[in-house]
């Protein structure tokens, strides 16, 4: 596997490398030994599978309050999305900053989520399919959001945001606390 740092301090952009010949191809998505050979999360406890009927659906900004923070393997297994994530840990000298990263089927691609962030995606085809790997057990109790439109992050959607939950689109505005 292929690990490339973001500019976001702890998120990663993991690419298989593909193993070819003329039956196709294979690769490995997950090893915790090359994980944490780059000081990456190697405890993954649940896997979570969405399914994003309509392009231009978005979903987030999500996360999970301490101490029940998740680590995210995040991957689009059909159809294509674009991925953004925000570091809302205060102490981080990338606090406020988002990325975003278009996952697709195609390009095989998946985007390591450390815990503090917050995730979320709009769909760049209909169908789309995206699973997570996630680092600690859903806790309903602990569930955050953040708005997509936040003006303290300032997240550039490359497509018009069509659809999302009513739980998403009320999320409140996030208040940056001073560095």
């Amino acid at each position: 596997m292929i690990f490339t740092p973001t500019e976001l301090a702890g998120a990663f952009v993991v690419e298989p490398e593909p193993r070819q010949d003329a039956r196709g191809w294979f690769a490995r998505t997950y090893c915790a030994r090359e994980f944490e050979a780059h000081g990456l999360p190697t405890h993954m406890v649940q896997t979570n599978m969405s399914l994003t009927r309509k392009k231009g659906t978005l979903r987030g900004m999500h996360y999970q309050h301490a101490p029940h923070g998740e680590d995210k393997l995040v991957r689009c297994v059909r159809g294509a999305i674009w991925d953004a994530i925000v570091d809302l840990r205060p102490q981080s000298p990338t606090y406020c900053r988002w990325i975003g990263v278009e996952l697709s089927a195609d390009n095989g691609r998946m985007l390591l989520v450390p815990k503090g962030f917050a995730h979320g995606f709009v769909t760049l085809t209909d169908d789309a399919a995206v699973t997570y790997q996630v680092s600690e057990f859903y806790t309903p109790a602990a569930e955050g959001g953040a708005r997509w439109d936040d003006p303290a992050f300032g997240i550039d959607w490359p497509v018009p945001v069509l659809d999302m939950s009513d739980k998403d689109r009320n999320w409140p505005a996030h208040t940056k606390e001073p560095q």
